[in-house]
């Protein structure tokens, strides 16, 4: 009788533990089933956040160039060594942007920019504003050496996207006869061709300001010289480059740094951004 009981007990043991087993499996397969599926769905929202922005990425191959001129705050020139990366082919336009303040995702603009279409790049964003939306759309703002880099076709020794020839609005939207070439606003992005880098990038001279990752400092004494944003030590303003709309034929080249309306949380009519990555 007690052998029986034994066995009866040890029995029970037994079938206690093929379902705790069973139930185990069943736990580990249903998690399995739920992360892969959040995986899928964490992609598709990728893609679809991907389609709504359309951003169009130039791969710039790495190498090495001469950073800076040997005035003012640009100085002194220095040689810089950058990775290759890719940059968005144009300035973030209104319509993209907005797709990511409908995915709550992103901060509205300034109230005080309204009034022109969704491809033209979205102005009245501050530092991070900017950085919000490039982080969402699965880049980075660019360090300070990679945009100048970028902006130079590639590190070339010229002083415009283009070449030397002066920046008239043959080539940018800019301050020539009158504010945004006479329109006093911004145009669409990739307006002026005639313009872009030799890889293609748009509007790196003109149209709007371009916030960088940088913190301002007013040399380069001391700045990397592998490309990475320079952000310490630094005050609290950050870097605009390229000139915008209204701006002359100096604030077009691609050495001149902006800072004097740099702090972060600036939200200017002729301040935007593009994405690397």
């Amino acid at each position: 009788q007690q052998q029986w009981l034994e066995e009866k007990q040890a029995e029970e043991l037994r079938r206690r533990a093929a379902e705790e087993e069973a139930r185990r499996l069943a736990e580990e397969e249903a998690r399995r089933r739920a992360e892969a599926e959040a995986r899928r769905e964490a992609q598709a929202q990728r893609e679809r956040r991907m389609r709504a922005v359309a951003i169009q990425w130039v791969t710039i191959p790495g190498g090495s160039f001469m950073m800076g001129s040997d005035s003012g705050n640009e100085a002194p020139r220095h040689r810089v060594s950058v990775r290759t990366f890719q940059m968005a082919k144009t300035e973030v336009t209104w319509g993209q942007y907005q797709a990511c303040v409908e995915a709550g995702a992103c901060s509205a603009p300034g109230s005080n920019c309204k009034g022109v279409g969704d491809d033209h790049p979205v102005a009245c964003v501050d530092w991070s504003q900017a950085k919000a939306f490039s982080e969402w759309a699965g880049g980075r703002l660019p360090s300070e050496a990679e945009w100048e880099y970028a902006a130079r076709s590639g590190g070339k020794d010229i002083e415009y996207p283009w070449g030397n020839e002066k920046a008239t609005c043959a080539r940018a939207v800019m301050g020539d006869g009158g504010s945004g070439c006479g329109r006093n606003s911004t145009w669409s992005v990739c307006s002026k061709p005639a313009g872009n880098t030799r890889q293609g990038l748009c509007d790196m001279s003109g149209n709007l300001w371009e916030w960088v990752q940088d913190g301002y400092h007013g040399s380069y004494n001391g700045a990397p010289s592998d490309g990475r944003a320079w952000e310490s030590p630094a005050g609290s303003y950050r870097v605009g480059r390229g000139g915008s709309w209204s701006s002359d034929a100096d604030h077009a080249r691609a050495a001149h740094r902006a800072h004097r309306w740099g702090a972060p949380g600036h939200r200017g009519v002729d301040y935007g951004f593009r994405p690397a990555r």
